[in-house]
């Protein structure tokens, strides 16, 4: 099978997320299940603004063994195919460094999320992972004890987010769902704080604005 195609697809997907400001620089990676024993991964270190589909890894899903290309793989690939080994159903696995969701990563609690659209696309809860060393297998071990078949986010402490997802699109809209989803906690949690310090006011209706966009 010609890899080509779906290499190019994770071109487009760090080119959309990076315009869309949840990958910054070299920070986030991504994962898509080729068949059942292959996976393409972001290269490490790489301006997704300049990479080509020839510089995506293909790696073997069992032991992360490199089958085609020459860069190194995302210090992140444990942790996607560990994801993707637990969940025969994803198909797209998306570590980001989204801002709003990334904020919330900070506070080390779970996010409830309200019955709906946001539960459809997300799960009842996203789960924050406790923290571990980037690249770390410390950190995807935390990650796998927390998945679940029904939820599509996690939240990692200190870090970022990872969402999955059953088609690129699905896994995608997880990523946007998150951020929508903790921009309205934020305010919740910045609104409550106003009520109880009238005196700072200003200064959080300030950032309730920069999170309103």
């Amino acid at each position: 099978m010609n890899t080509l195609l779906i290499r190019q697809t994770v071109v487009d997907l760090c080119i959309a997320l990076s315009q869309r400001g949840h990958f910054s620089g070299t920070g986030g990676n991504i994962a898509l299940r080729i068949d059942a024993q292959r996976i393409a991964v972001t290269p490490s270190a790489t301006d997704y603004l300049t990479m080509t589909a020839a510089d995506v890894c293909v790696l073997r899903l069992a032991d992360l063994a490199p089958l085609e290309g020459d860069r190194a793989p995302s210090v992140e690939s444990s942790l996607h195919a560990r994801v993707l080994r637990a969940r025969p159903d994803v198909q797209a696995s998306i570590h980001t460094h989204q801002p709003v969701a990334s904020a919330c990563a900070l506070l080390g609690r779970d996010l409830e999320v309200p019955p709906g659209a946001l539960q459809r696309s997300l799960g009842a809860r996203v789960p924050m992972v406790g923290y571990a060393p980037s690249g770390s297998s410390w950190l995807s071990s935390k990650l796998v004890r927390k998945l679940r078949a029904d939820t599509n986010a996690y939240l990692m402490l200190n870090h970022g987010a990872l969402c999955c997802g059953p088609s690129t699109s699905t896994a995608l809209q997880a990523v946007e769902d998150l951020e929508t989803l903790a921009r309205a906690h934020l305010t919740r949690l910045i609104d409550a704080r106003a009520q109880q310090e009238p005196q700072r006011q200003p200064a959080l209706q300030r950032v309730t604005d920069a999170l309103a966009g």
